[in-house]
C-alpha cells in the first residue's frame, strides 16, 4: 500500500489526468494521500515582463481550480509549480515523500527519441516507484 501518491497532470490532456487520478484512487483505496501537480513551463524574465499584469497569477489560479475540480474530496492536494516538467515532478515527489508516481505517457514522436519524454525522464530518475499508463 502506498501512503503518498503523486499524480502529475498535464492540463492540456484532461482525460488522461482523470484516468491517472482514478488509478491512484483505486491503488490507494481511500487510505492514501494523493497529490496532483501541474507544471507550468518557466517563462524567461524578459518575456514575463512583457505580459499583461496579473496574467501569470490568473493562469496559476485557474490551473489550481481545474485540478481541484478534477479530484474533489479529502486526501487530495493540488499544486501548480513552474519549471521543467520532469525536474519539477521529481523535486515535488521528494518534497512530499511520494512512494508512487502515476504518470501518463503518450505515443512518442521523433523529438522524444532524441530528447526523451517527461514520463521517460521521471522513470529514469525517480527515487520511488513509478507507474506509467498509456
Amino acid at each position: 500500500m502506498y501512503k503518498t501518491i503523486l499524480v502529475p497532470v498535464d492540463l492540456s490532456h484532461l482525460e488522461l489526468g482523470r484516468k491517472m487520478i482514478e488509478i491512484a484512487r483505486e491503488i490507494g483505496k481511500n487510505e492514501s494521500r494523493i497529490f496532483l501537480l501541474h507544471v507550468l513551463e518557466a517563462i524567461p524574465a524578459f518575456v514575463a515582463s512583457q505580459l499583461p499584469e496579473g496574467l501569470l497569477q490568473n493562469t496559476r489560479a485557474s490551473a489550481v481550480a481545474t485540478l481541484r475540480e478534477m479530484a474533489p474530496g479529502a486526501g487530495v492536494g493540488a499544486e501548480v509549480r513552474s519549471g521543467h516538467a520532469h525536474l519539477t515532478i521529481l523535486d515535488y515527489a521528494d518534497e512530499i515523500g511520494a512512494e508512487l508516481i502515476i504518470i501518463a505517457s503518450h505515443r512518442p514522436g521523433l523529438q522524444d527519441y532524441f530528447l526523451g519524454s517527461t514520463a521517460a525522464r521521471v522513470v529514469r530518475h525517480a527515487k520511488c516507484a513509478v507507474l506509467v499508463d498509456r
